[in-house]
């Protein structure tokens, strides 16, 4: 079976974002579950558009709808344990760009990988329904690291 692979950018990240693994992540193999991890991915983006003083649906006169998603599983996360998610942009088009995630935590002293993760995010107006060009604003922003 060919396996989905990420590779990341040696660069600084764009933002990196600390989640805790809530209870409700958890699933009956006592792990994180797969759809949680959908969940923290989103939480991680919301955190780093918050901090440029955006939200998916206004981040500098666009707002955002995913197009697709990649989640690549390669480790577990325990309730509790300290998820760190890196975030990179890459592909920064017309009207889309990608956003990477690493996902791991750190036990005994060194990094774990849990996940690797793409969104493909595109630029969009909600009142037309129609997807519309990026603004200068967000370009920057994502080709700023």
């Amino acid at each position: 079976m060919a396996r989905v692979k990420l590779k990341f950018p040696v660069e600084n990240p764009l933002f990196t974002a600390t989640i805790s693994v809530r209870i409700g992540d958890i699933n009956y193999g006592g792990h994180v579950g797969n759809d949680a991890i959908l969940s923290i991915i989103h939480e991680a983006r919301m955190q780093m558009l918050r901090s440029f003083g955006f939200d998916e649906l206004n981040t500098g006169g666009n707002s955002l709808i995913m197009a697709d998603v990649m989640i690549a599983y390669k480790g577990e996360a325990f309730y509790g344990d300290q998820m760190t998610i890196k975030i990179y942009a890459e592909e920064v088009a017309g009207k889309s760009f990608d956003l990477l995630y690493h996902i791991f935590t750190n036990r005994n002293g060194k990094p774990s990988d849990i996940a690797h993760a793409k969104t493909g995010m595109v630029c969009f107006d909600y009142e037309t329904r129609k997807i519309v060009s990026m603004t200068n604003t967000l370009r920057a922003v994502l080709t700023s690291a």
